[in-house]
């Protein structure tokens, strides 16, 4: 008996304690680009081939517990609580007498006590700063009428002495610029000072082209933004041209607000030349409620101009010797979002692979020479469109196998839109099908209601799925075609990773050692390849994925540092082992 009753105690003892572990919610997710209601071109001229969303150069800002979100020329600004769930402000900023359409281009943001303030880009000396103590509602009133210092491309930044500084510049010939302004007056204090400007003769990246060529235009020097972080000053700035997939952020680092500065070793900090959506220049760095950092920035689209751009978000973060890096690895796959203090060395990327990789398609219709596999080629430059906009147009993809699906992200395009400029009220409608054989359907997600404008919209599925075909069917379309640059299924699939890559080579070239060619054996089954590269075997900070080749032209190096490389495999699987790191000197 006595037996008994020690069990029935154990056994209750056990079970109590079961039943007051807390439940675990699942971390939230996102993926790049972030699925903003990002508005059209308002600029006529730049919409000759088309109109098209667009936007760039973003600044997050936390401001009373939450985030605002601001970039050029959407006609307002968004705010979220979580990073996740973005609601849209209209708001114009110009006045009347300003005519130019650049509401906002390129802003600065920045905190005073418990003020919001906001100031777009001009050459001129008659933009106001704004200010807010009531952001969410769009109540802002002019805390300067005309500011004295014509500032493309600024920053303000507030420093823990409370100092006030300005930076600024945005060209292929001119430097960054720095100014002490006074919190009273918000006047210029003493004469501007040189920060320091482009070198592309001792850093590659810094060259201007697609190809890092320098073919037709000096490179650019833009996007300004100051951190301080462990009583060092890092200001950083984009380059070489928002148009490429090498569009970076860099850094340099002084004791002093105004410098002298002196380059950090690992550059670019954020890098994402490879993937569906490239780019990581022009951004802003901040941190979250749980002081993780995190960079936002510009991210390339360049179809229909060469300002077609987006936004993406990356975990951040300093190293223990004070180095600011960029995590873009897997930058355009699922990634979790904050919910408490993280560490950013680590992978914040959920492991879910991508299943679709130019798999088969069908469609309900084409449009001209925009193909079906446009849909499902990992780039969003390129994107295939039905005929119409009407109910039932469709597109159905093949995973090749039985999957479990985690995420799905729909990246609309932008065909025969009709739009300039910030519309409200738009939305999208569609219904996701999947089916185990391609004849058999069964309802996965249900937004034949949905009111938003969702040109990336990213589901997290509740609970995953087990199937081998996914079918998207269009309900309504905010304007143009039914198109999509991106239909991409995250998941993983029923067989194994693949092998770790064999004869990987680093040629680093001899009479230009900003460049090197990286050549290995390709793998069976492999649909791409993650190369990392950095300034010691433990700091491989910067990714590129590689698509459909087994070599790559790598022109981003420091002249005078040596690097080291390494390489993994990757599949609709997972990724295989990296190879050991080697040193290109």
């Amino acid at each position: 008996m006595r037996r008994f009753f020690r069990f029935f105690w154990l056994f209750s003892l056990l079970s109590f304690a079961a039943q007051a572990q807390p439940k675990t919610t699942p971390r939230p997710t996102y993926c790049n680009p972030l699925n903003l209601d990002y508005g059209y071109t308002p600029i006529p001229e730049f919409a000759i081939a088309g109109r098209h969303r667009a936007t760039a150069d973003p600044v997050i800002t936390r401001y009373q517990g939450d985030y605002y979100l601001f970039s050029t020329n959407q006609w307002g600004y968004w705010w979220s609580h979580d990073l996740n769930h973005w609601k849209f402000i209209a708001r114009h900023f110009l006045r009347p007498e300003h005519k130019v359409y650049d509401d906002l281009c390129a802003p600065a943001v920045f905190v005073l006590g418990d003020t919001l303030l906001v100031y777009g880009s001009t050459h001129d000396k008659n933009f106001p700063i704004w200010m807010s103590t009531n952001p969410k509602a769009g109540d802002w009133q002019e805390a300067v009428h005309n500011f004295q210092v014509g500032a493309w491309d600024p920053d303000f930044f507030l420093d823990t002495d409370g100092k006030l500084y300005l930076y600024w510049g945005s060209s292929n010939s001119l430097p960054l610029y720095g100014q002490q302004i006074s919190r009273r007056t918000f006047q210029p204090i003493g004469a501007p000072k040189v920060m320091f400007g482009l070198n592309d003769k001792q850093f590659g990246w810094q060259r201007f082209g697609e190809h890092l060529d320098n073919t037709f235009l000096d490179p650019f020097m833009e996007g300004a933004w100051m951190t301080k972080h462990g009583g060092k000053y890092y200001l950083q700035y984009g380059a070489p041209g928002t148009e490429f997939s090498g569009y970076a952020d860099g850094v340099q680092v002084a004791d002093a607000p105004l410098g002298p500065f002196t380059p950090q070793p690992h550059n670019p900090f954020a890098y994402k030349p490879g993937g569906f959506a490239r780019g990581a220049g022009h951004g802003n760095t901040f941190q979250d409620a749980w002081a993780n950092w995190w960079h936002v920035s510009t991210m390339v689209v360049n179809g229909k101009n060469n300002f077609e751009r987006r936004l993406g978000l990356w975990p951040a973060g300093f190293d223990a010797e004070g180095t600011l890096y960029t995590n873009t690895a897997f930058g355009d796959y699922p990634h979790y979002l904050p919910t408490g203090p993280a560490n950013h060395l680590q992978p914040q990327f959920t492991g879910w692979m991508l299943l679709n990789y130019q798999r088969p398609v069908q469609v309900s219709s084409t449009l001209g020479g925009y193909l079906p596999n446009y849909a499902v080629d990992e780039s969003i430059k390129t994107y295939w469109s039905a005929a119409t906009a009407k109910p039932g147009e469709f597109i159905q993809t093949d995973l090749g196998g039985l999957s479990t699906v985690h995420a799905i992200q729909i990246n609309y395009a932008d065909q025969d839109a009709e739009f300039l400029g910030k519309s409200t009220g738009v939305f999208h409608q569609y219904k996701l099908y999947h089916s185990l054989d391609g004849k058999a359907w069964q309802l996965l997600v249900d937004k034949s209601r949905n009111k938003t404008d969702v040109p990336h919209d990213y589901i997290d599925l509740p609970k995953p799925v087990r199937t081998r075909f996914i079918k998207l069917e269009n309900g309504h379309m905010p304007t143009g075609k039914f198109a999509l640059s991106g239909l991409r299924i995250f998941g993983f699939g029923s067989g194994a990773k693949p092998s770790a890559v064999k004869n990987f080579v680093v040629l680093r070239t001899q009479n230009d050692p900003r460049s090197a060619w990286l050549r290995w054996a390709p793998v069976d089954g492999a649909y791409a390849y993650n190369i990392y590269t950095g300034l010691a075997p433990d700091k491989l900070y910067s990714c590129i994925m590689v698509h459909g080749a087994n070599d790559y032209t790598f022109k981003g190096m420091d002249k005078d540092r040596p690097y080291y490389f390494t390489i993994e495999a990757v599949n609709e699987n997972g990724v295989s082992i990296r190879t050991p790191a080697l040193l290109a000197k």
